[in-house]
């Protein structure tokens, strides 16, 4: 057991954001009136008992919490090995890949969008999506993670033959229909596309229970990640209703009840097509059985949801973070 935390350490050092890491440390010292040492010394001791990345150690707070609560949360760790259970690699090709996705969830996707490799061979394709009555493109990578690469760009400014050239200049191979979120979310933060995050988990006899949802708030974005400095706040699986502050997964900015922008009140929020959002992941949950836990992300737009992506291993501070407690005990009676 030693050894192989040890290994994740490794890792965890390896891909590590230092900068981050110096600013985290260095608020924790100052609120906590801890010296530094101290926090570093619990959060490489915590890393190795709890299986945590190091920037986990103060996204989740451990230098405030007791040992038991420190068990409560789900990291890195466990989530890897989680997902390699419930999603396995020789099935989760299909979530991995954008392009794979959108077309074997087709019947959930109401957008346009093609290859690369489709428009080259069929012009027709660009001329579509060139004229989507979005007037915009979002250009990304099929197999890209965290809105690493995308680009929303406005239509009228390619043709078929810039389109593919930009494309192929940047990395990118998927070009999608800009998706026109609803009225009531363009006004709580008309900066990018503000999708819902539900996360699904299948019984061992193929029933699909709901883990949590999240609202993910772009603040000043194109995407509205977490890693890319936006908000997410917590949604009642009853009603739809947010019913709690947003947070970043910066802990030295506050949480937030009215959106930072656009000052739209957030707590109390009313997420619309509620009923019709989860049901639709119910029904995509069961379209692939071999992938057991799945992260959705799930546009609102004002004629319904759509499935924009899904994922294979989904983010544990999206579904942590925003209710503030350590969530693994959920998981555990699912191995």
């Amino acid at each position: 057991m030693l050894h192989k935390r040890l290994l994740y350490l490794g890792y965890y050092l390896r891909e590590l954001d230092w900068a981050k890491l110096r600013s985290f440390l260095e608020y924790a010292s100052v609120q906590e009136k801890k010296s530094k040492s101290a926090l570093v010394a619990d959060m490489l001791t915590s890393s190795l008992k709890y299986n945590i990345s190091l920037l986990e150690y103060f996204q989740f707070r451990f230098y405030k919490l007791t040992n038991a609560e420190r068990s409560t949360y789900a990291g890195t760790g466990f989530m890897y090995e989680y997902h390699l259970s419930m999603n396995p690699k020789s099935s989760r090709n299909v979530l991995e890949d954008k392009l794979q996705f959108l077309k074997h969830y087709k019947q959930f996707v109401k957008h346009k969008f093609a290859s690369v490799h489709d428009i080259e061979n069929n012009p027709d394709l660009a001329v579509s999506l060139l004229s989507n009555s979005s007037g915009k493109l979002v250009l990304k990578s099929s197999s890209g993670q965290c809105g690493d690469g995308i680009e929303v760009r406005i239509s009228k400014d390619f043709d078929a033959v810039s389109l593919i050239s930009r494309l192929k200049s940047t990395g990118n191979d998927l070009v999608e229909e800009f998706v026109v979120q609803h009225d009531a979310l363009n006004g709580l933060s008309p900066s990018g596309l503000n999708t819902i995050r539900v996360f699904t988990q299948l019984t061992k006899d193929n029933k699909v229970e709901i883990l949590g949802a999240r609202l993910r708030m772009t603040v000043n974005s194109s995407v509205d990640n977490l890693a890319a400095g936006n908000i997410a706040a917590p949604i009642n699986l009853e009603t739809g209703i947010i019913d709690g502050a947003a947070i970043y997964s910066d802990i030295t900015k506050r949480e937030e009840t009215v959106h930072p922008v656009t000052q739209v009140k957030i707590v109390g929020f009313q997420i619309p097509f509620w009923n019709e959002t989860i049901k639709m992941v119910e029904q995509a949950a069961l379209k692939n059985t071999e992938n057991r836990s799945i992260g959705w992300d799930v546009a609102i737009t004002n004629n319904g949801p759509e499935l924009i992506e899904g994922n294979h291993n989904w983010c544990k501070l999206l579904w942590q973070l925003p209710v503030k407690k350590g969530l693994k005990a959920e998981l555990l009676k699912y191995l």
